[in-house]
């Protein structure tokens, strides 16, 4: 394993695990270790999303810049070594490439399979240059809300009406965007501490991560607790139980790939409040004993 540890931190509970709070706290506790003349840490979450409903004011901040991200990417870049100012334009999009916004939809069945809620519209940017891809069926049946199509750019935009359609799609602008991060994951790996989040309670984000880098541990979080993993044993569960890829819908669950592996440690996580989990040196104080839990997978002695 590297000096400069790579950590997967993966959602052992759907919604609301503590992922973000636990990577921002993390990050600092790495940044205190970096001698002043190396690189920072930095962040990536490969996918995230958010809900027009649920989520309303952060989507109101992000597509008033005429951007479309959520709050949890753009902590990670607040606290990352990024060469552009931490939320100014790219620099968000640059750790996580890929975006997606839901409406809440009760009683239907979305595009993609999905109940009581329904995907609107994805933002992709591969390099630098962002691109959408809008649910024509969603907006076919006007679920897409005026202040979306209004303030986004998306008269262009690819639409797609079909899981059919839309697994093309995500072969010719998903999959480029996550090939692409997941090399800028490897080029970063070795040289800075980098913490990769994952989303929702996917085991892991990115299909290729087992091919580009060494992945020293990962850290599955959920109310109350943290397991730690090894970062190969987790790969190698997570490849037994996936089977085939299905693309645009179904990845395998952290519950899933747990099952088939030991955690090497467990520690609790205590309730934080609202002003500590603002605060990532805060977050890094209150969870110094879960934090000393994941470094020490990363020493020369656990290889």
């Amino acid at each position: 394993m590297s000096s400069q540890p790579t950590v997967l931190v993966v959602g052992d509970a759907r919604v609301d695990a503590g992922k973000t709070t636990f990577s921002v706290g993390l990050l600092d506790r790495l940044g205190r270790t970096v001698a002043e003349a190396d690189p920072s840490p930095i962040g990536f979450k490969p996918r995230a999303g958010n809900d027009y409903w649920f989520d309303h004011d952060d989507v109101r901040a992000a597509t008033d810049e005429r951007r479309l991200y959520g709050k949890d990417a753009a902590r990670l870049a607040d606290v990352s070594g990024t060469t552009e100012s931490p939320g100014g334009p790219g620099a968000i999009e640059r750790l996580n490439p890929v975006h997606r916004l839901w409406r809440p939809t009760p009683g239907r069945t979305g595009t993609l399979g999905e109940a009581d809620r329904t995907a609107l519209v994805d933002r992709v940017t591969p390099d630098g240059e962002t691109r959408y891809l809008v649910n024509g069926a969603a907006e076919a049946d006007g679920l897409i809300p005026a202040p979306i199509s209004e303030r986004l750019p998306l008269a262009d935009a690819r639409r797609v009406g079909s899981v059919v359609e839309f697994n093309a799609a995500m072969r010719e602008l998903h999959l480029p965007a996550f090939e692409r991060l997941a090399e800028r994951i490897r080029k970063a790996a070795g040289t800075r501490p980098v913490v990769i989040e994952s989303y929702g309670d996917i085991a892991v984000p990115l299909e290729n991560l087992r091919e580009v880098l060494e992945l020293d541990v990962v850290a599955a979080v959920a109310p109350t607790r943290l397991r730690v993993y090894r970062g190969d044993r987790w790969l190698r569960a997570r490849s037994v139980a996936s089977g085939s890829p299905r693309e645009g819908r179904l990845e395998e669950r952290t519950g899933r790939v747990a099952e088939m592996v030991e955690p090497v440690a467990t520690r609790e996580l205590p309730a934080l409040p609202s002003g500590v989990r603002a605060d990532p040196g805060g977050i890094a104080e209150a969870y110094a004993d879960a934090y000393e839990a994941v470094l020490e997978q990363v020493k020369p002695d656990r290889r």
